[in-house]
């Protein structure tokens, strides 16, 4: 099995060579000019990819939203925050993935992250939480959800006892 750190990786600058690129071919009215260095330095990335240079590629992207971000490009693609980016990630790696985990692992790692959704939002609805314990919760289920996201199951499973400890703590029913 293919180590899955390994495809969101890939994951990641595939979206960003795929939305930088629509960009770059779309009719903006934006000057060609201006544009020409952003498609040189996205050719360059995406080489560095290909090569297996992923911390290059990554840094030649950062390099591509300051310079269009410099050059007052008011439709070029924005950096999004950890965790949309994390979303989107994960969307463009799902296909890959369900190429190559197993069913079996897919559909108990789809379980657990259907149960700890759940339980996470019941047990943000609990009043009188103290904060300890709303800290807990958001380790807890953020733990989970990069096991979830490593396909990594013993891991997920036991961030999903952490989390059913708290909910016999805090008397919620399941």
């Amino acid at each position: 099995m293919p180590h899955v750190y390994e495809i969101m990786l890939d994951a990641e600058l595939e979206q960003a060579f795929d939305v930088w690129s629509s960009y770059l071919d779309a009719r903006t009215g934006e000057d060609p000019e201006v544009r020409a260095p952003l498609r040189a330095t996205l050719r360059r990335a995406r080489t560095a990819a290909a090569e297996g240079n992923r911390p290059s590629a990554r840094a030649l992207v950062a390099e591509l939203h300051d310079a269009a971000r410099d050059a007052g490009l008011p439709w070029a693609p924005v950096s999004h925050g950890p965790r949309t980016a994390d979303r989107q990630t994960r969307d463009y790696a799902k296909d890959e993935l369900r190429r190559v985990l197993p069913v079996h692992l897919r559909e108990d790692l789809d379980s657990i992250a259907i149960y700890l959704r759940v339980t996470s939002r019941r047990l943000r609805t609990v009043p009188d939480l103290d904060d300890a314990t709303r800290e807990d919760i958001r380790y807890v289920s953020a733990r989970a959800g990069m096991a979830l996201d490593l396909a990594h199951l013993t891991a997920a499973r036991r961030e999903l006892e952490r989390l059913e400890a708290i909910v016999r703590r805090c008397g919620v029913q399941p």
